[in-house]
């Protein structure tokens, strides 16, 4: 694994390892582009709903498989200083770099050319930088990749099939003080099976999407050079590909939640309200001899007694059985103050203890969110379940959320 020369940001989530997350080096945002994709193994450049079906079949397409010469390692720039605008107000008409385009001011997306497709292999990694603009406080954002039909100049984003690849939470920034840049790193193979799936790819375009939903009216009174100002953030999306990894050999791929309301308040966004347990329900049309879930969670609610500050237990049980427990939360967030450059309620004066942190914090701002992989094994053909069961959540005053992503692979 290895991203030589693309994104720049400090600290970045290396510092705080987990399996879900990845250690590489970079060097400098923005090379060789002019706001489109490029592609560093060929020089090829380029401007480039939540759903409970969607079921293909198809393997992974390998040059070893064709007897063609192995592939290149490959780096590709897909965003590269992308600027985010108030995610409450209408979506503004600014121009977008070549090949970008804006589906609302949190989010822009860039379609892969056939020939940035032609590279992918089955080790595949993403990067995120985020820059400081006019918004000062923590916020989400996260990957998508959208599944449109061929040759669509735009799309609407709940009406096709999309994925969350990843989930991240920006720190408190001031623009004004250094270091206004933070880094994140992934491993996806598992969206390099999706990639390179020969019937995805025949029916469907791949879009990127970065998402990040900031607001600037704190820091219009509070940042200097921000009155005025709706833009929030900026940000750049890489990926690195190459043969280190086997291909995973998926042939069948199902979204089944994307950024769904998770919460025991809100109707609909669980099985019953008082109960915060969520049953998803799906249908496989032949037997597998391995699947899995990909799960992407957080606990969101900055109100008194929020959730966001109480660490909660989480139950995964696949047809009926257990299959996951966790709980949410890092040892410590220390490791994030330095590029927390806004003073803020989560990070005091002077450093704190691990047991201080894993006292109240579900996340750290400026850290990844966990993407959950659940290995599920052979599953026959028919109906069934995955439920999620958070049993303690509370829910003060009606407020909060646990956004959840779910989807399913198998070959």
């Amino acid at each position: 694994m290895g991203l030589g020369v693309l994104l720049t940001g400090c600290p970045s989530s290396e510092d705080t390892p987990t399996e879900d997350t990845l250690t590489t080096g970079y060097e400098g945002p923005g090379f060789g582009s002019e706001g489109g994709v490029t592609t560093l193994a060929d020089d090829t450049s380029s401007g480039g709903s939540e759903s409970a079906g969607g079921t293909s079949s198809g393997t992974d397409s390998e040059s070893s498989s064709t007897g063609a010469e192995p592939l290149e390692p490959a780096d590709l720039l897909l965003m590269d200083s992308v600027v985010f605008y108030d995610g409450y107000a209408e979506t503004v008409d600014d121009p977008t770099s070549k090949g970008i385009i804006r589906l609302n001011n949190a989010v822009q997306a860039v379609k892969l050319t056939d020939a940035q497709l032609d590279v992918i292999q089955p080790n595949l990694e993403i990067q995120v930088l985020i820059g400081a603009l006019c918004d000062n406080y923590d916020r989400l954002g996260s990957v998508n990749l959208a599944l449109t039909p061929k040759g669509l100049g735009t799309y609407v984003p709940s009406e096709v099939d999309r994925i969350e690849v990843a989930r991240f939470v920006t720190p408190f920034m001031n623009m004004n003080r250094q270091p206004d840049t933070v880094r994140y790193d992934w491993d996806i193979d598992e969206v390099a099976s999706i990639l390179t799936d020969p019937a995805l790819r025949e029916a469907h375009d791949f879009w990127f999407e970065l998402e990040v939903f900031g607001v600037p009216y704190a820091a219009n009174t509070e940042i200097s050079g921000c009155e005025g100002r709706n833009d929030v953030f900026r940000g750049w999306l890489a990926l690195h590909t190459d043969s280190t990894d086997d291909p995973l050999g998926f042939g069948t791929f199902m979204p089944l939640a994307m950024q769904a309301a998770f919460n025991n308040y809100q109707e609909g966004a669980s099985d019953a309200l008082g109960a915060t347990t969520k049953t998803i329900e799906f249908e496989l049309e032949e037997d597998t001899e391995y699947a899995q879930l990909v799960l992407i969670t957080s606990n969101h609610g900055a109100n008194a007694g929020g959730e966001e500050y109480e660490r909660r237990e989480h139950f995964v049980t696949l047809d009926g059985r257990p299959a996951l427990e966790y709980t949410p939360g890092r040892d410590t967030c220390e490791p994030f103050r330095e590029v927390n450059t806004q003073g803020n309620g989560i990070y005091g004066p002077s450093p704190m203890t691990d047991e201080e942190w894993q006292s109240f914090s579900n996340w750290c701002p400026g850290d990844v969110i966990d993407t959950r992989i659940i290995e599920w094994g052979a599953l026959s053909a028919g109906r069934h379940t995955f439920v999620l069961d958070v049993p303690d959540a509370e829910f003060v005053d009606d407020q909060g959320n646990f956004p959840l992503s779910l989807y399913l692979q198998a070959r």
